[in-house]
């Protein structure tokens, strides 16, 4: 099987978010993200795999279970930091019998499409996909088999990650695919921008309805 994956948190005010609060208020930045999630459910059910969302904290599940739509299956996130719940959650599925695991950040709420699918037929010719993010980081890896080395000693929430985890799959001789830099959504910059971008015609970006409502209640 063919597993996606959207790595989530609860949209709990204060714990997500952080980065814009001020100008945005705790509540108005959980309930942006509260539809960051509701528009990457609603693009990866378009895909054809095994969906999944890997949530935390673990007393959120009820939530997660209200907003999924059919077709998609829980994960409780476990670890100590992102790299032990990202090799967790691969692990996990590839004991399942996983052939691909494709994980997604829940931050980019307009990325295109075609990345995420072109991941799954990556897979078919590399080792390991990555969709790096424009501040260093990550969107998305997609991985065939369970390399516990790629998640270890990153530096974490740095603008090295998505470097150093390709620096790491070519020293273990893995064969690396990336794909289109994209930005991921942080700081009220960020969301000037992707209020910008959302009034563009949507040719290159997933139109984020949800997302787009939300930011067109915000006074920024």
């Amino acid at each position: 099987m063919n597993a996606i994956v959207i790595m989530a948190k609860a949209p709990i005010p204060n714990r997500v978010k952080t980065r814009l609060t001020p100008p945005l208020k705790p509540e108005e930045a959980s309930l942006l993200y509260h539809n960051f999630l509701l528009d990457k459910l609603e693009q990866v059910k378009s895909i054809e795999a095994h969906r999944y969302v890997a949530y935390t904290p673990q007393t959120s599940e009820s939530f997660f279970r209200s907003i999924m739509p059919p077709g998609f299956s829980l994960i409780s996130q476990k670890g100590e930091d992102l790299g032990e719940k990202l090799s967790n959650v691969s692990n996990g599925l590839f004991a399942q019998g996983a052939e691909k695991v494709v994980m997604l950040d829940s931050d980019t709420p307009n990325l295109p499409t075609d990345p995420i699918r072109e991941a799954l037929s990556g897979l078919d010719e590399v080792d390991v996909v990555l969709g790096p993010c424009e501040d260093g980081g990550y969107y998305l890896i997609g991985m065939r088999s369970w390399v516990q080395e790629l998640f270890r000693g990153i530096p974490w929430s740095t603008a090295d990650v998505a470097k150093m985890t390709v620096k790491k799959a070519h020293a273990l001789s893995l064969r690396v695919l990336l794909l289109e830099r994209w930005y991921d959504v942080d700081t009220i910059i960020d969301l000037k921008r992707l209020k910008r971008d959302l009034g563009q015609p949507a040719e290159n970006y997933f139109f984020c309805e949800n997302t787009y409502r939300a930011i067109s209640s915000l006074h920024i």
